[in-house]
């Protein structure tokens, strides 16, 4: 059922509500009317929500692996180390500890 069938069955009970005093009209209007049409609406706003979360979710998702695979093609462009690299390095890191003690 959607809100309009819930309006309707809620105002149903209106005519005796009305009758029976302002007391009743309270309380037709808080337990009836208020709960059979705005329950639904709620559901409904919690669908659109979830859904909305669902996609956010999924574009998290596809924009993480799109780096993921954007990473790994630049990783293949970069050269690889070769012997002479270590000794490089390791003269370099002599060099700054002699920079060091100055």
């Amino acid at each position: 059922m959607d809100g309009v069938h819930f309006t309707v069955i809620a105002l149903f009970a209106l005519p005796d509500a009305i009758k029976q005093g302002t007391y009743f009209i309270i309380v037709w209007l808080s337990s009836s009317f208020l709960q059979l049409v705005l329950l639904p609406i709620i559901i409904v706003g919690q669908n659109i929500q979830a859904r909305a979360a669902d996609k956010r979710s999924e574009d998290t998702y596809k924009d993480a692996e799109a780096v993921l695979k954007e990473s790994e093609e630049i990783q293949k462009h970069l050269p690889r180390p070769g012997p002479g690299d270590l000794e490089h390095l390791e003269r370099l890191e002599t060099l700054m500890a002699q920079q060091e003690k100055k």
